[in-house]
């Protein structure tokens, strides 16, 4: 055989060109559903966390301020931050918490921001726009900005449109790095709508075709589990032609939705751990990122309340990268203290390892483990979410081996897998 898989030359084979005419028909329309269904995982460029604040205290200073207080709180209970940095990067967390503490930030008209009258919401919707498009001219505002609208069902779906409508108007268009977050999936027939909005919106705002992009947002079990046993988000995933940039888990609706009480309700249920995991496969391989949900306890009242929410939101964030989730829900400026710690301790822990095993595999030395090529992807996006995130330089990574350049992981994680390829590159339009 041949390197591409046809028969070589000379082989000794009964089966003649008919009998691979048969196959190939087979083969060739599964081969293409399969490379658009699954163009691979696209693994640069992901936000670290998505701030949800109310559209009511939209403001352009909002990141600065977020910053100052998430610092306010580090410096206040230094020797808890201190008791959980096993990989010294407290440094680094004080200075991203400086300069630009929030990568991704979603003003909200949904359940963080209630029914108000439509005079209000609609003045609010404009100064989300503005404060969106003046957040997008700062380049050290967050590079992934948005709105979550309210949803889709019957009562609300106009006003979400409405809001939808009045935040772009007032952006002068779509911002750089804007999303939109669709709550409350229920069926997959919902995204054939939500495409057709972006659709309409597009032309009657006289926009580029393709430039509005949505996140769903997985609250219900019926998103997970549909009633004909099929899951439903992977069948969404298909409808939605490209356009929908990511998956966010929600923890407290998924929750109540599934009967747990409010007392048990975590990041960390085996309800929870059950729906993210189908999230996940469902995502596999699309180039849609996934994203864990908040947790509601915040560093706030008595010393002893605030050192249990910062152990407990750092462990919660650690056990979403331990578990694929890279990204993850900021609802309180202390969240951002404990997000950035524990994700760079989990990526500057994470890189001595994977950069000697990419350095062994792309020289195909003897590590010490034999790594496929799948192994290799994941050691290099290991490494490339380490960049990205700023746990680690690529002067670090050079310094295990000159070979481990940022292009060396990039065609890592170009290499086709499975018939899928991996994308590196930092997308449009907040992908």
């Amino acid at each position: 055989m041949t390197t591409d898989g046809s028969p070589s030359t000379g082989s000794a084979t009964s089966l003649d060109a008919a009998a691979f005419d048969r196959i190939e028909a087979i083969l060739r329309p599964v081969d293409a559903q399969l490379a658009r269904d699954y163009p691979g995982d696209k693994i640069g460029g992901q936000p670290i966390h998505t701030v949800y604040v109310p559209a009511s205290a939209a403001d352009a200073a909002l990141p600065r301020q977020w910053g100052a207080q998430a610092v306010e709180l580090l410096d206040r209970r230094v020797e808890v931050f201190e008791s959980l940095d096993t990989a010294g990067v407290l440094p680094a967390v004080r200075s991203v918490l400086a300069s630009a503490p929030i990568q991704d930030l979603r003003l909200d008209f949904e359940d963080g921001y209630g029914w108000r009258s439509d005079d209000d919401e609609d003045r609010h919707a404009r100064h989300a726009g503005q404060t969106l498009a003046a957040l997008a001219a700062d380049s050290s505002g967050p590079s992934w900005l948005g709105i979550r609208s309210k949803g889709l069902a019957p009562h609300e779906r106009r006003r979400g449109i409405r809001t939808l409508e009045l935040v772009l108007d007032a952006a002068g268009g779509v911002p750089a790095g804007f999303v939109f977050t669709v709550p409350k999936l229920r069926a997959a027939e919902q995204v054939t709508a939500v495409v057709a909005l972006c659709e309409e919106i597009e032309r009657a705002h006289g926009l580029p075709v393709g430039v509005l992009r949505f996140e769903l947002q997985i609250e219900s079990p019926q998103a997970i589990v549909g009633s004909d046993g099929t899951a439903t988000l992977a069948r969404a995933l298909r409808l939605a032609h490209g356009r929908c940039t990511s998956m966010h888990y929600g923890t407290y609706d998924y929750s109540a939705a599934c009967g747990i009480t409010s007392a048990q309700q975590s990041l960390a249920h085996p309800v929870a751990d059950h729906a993210k995991n189908v999230i996940l496969a469902a995502a596999a391989q699309t180039g849609v990122w996934v994203s864990d949900g908040s947790t509601q306890v915040v560093p706030t009242g008595t010393p002893s309340d605030v050192e249990a929410a910062i152990q407990r939101h750092h462990g919660l964030v650690t056990r979403s990268l331990e578990r694929g989730f890279y990204q993850g829900w900021d609802m309180h400026p202390g969240h951002l203290a404990t997000r950035w710690a524990a994700t760079f301790a989990f990526f500057r822990q994470a890189m001595p390892t994977a950069a000697s095993r990419v350095a062994a595999y792309l020289a195909r030395q003897d590590s010490g483990v034999m790594d496929e090529p799948a192994t290799a992807q994941a050691l290099a996006g290991v490494l490339v979410r380490g960049l990205d995130s700023g746990a680690v330089t690529e002067l670090e990574l050079t310094n295990v081996s000159a070979s481990i350049t940022r292009a060396a992981l990039d065609g890592l994680l170009a290499r086709s897998i499975g018939g899928g390829a991996a994308a590196s590159s930092v997308p449009v339009s907040g992908m």
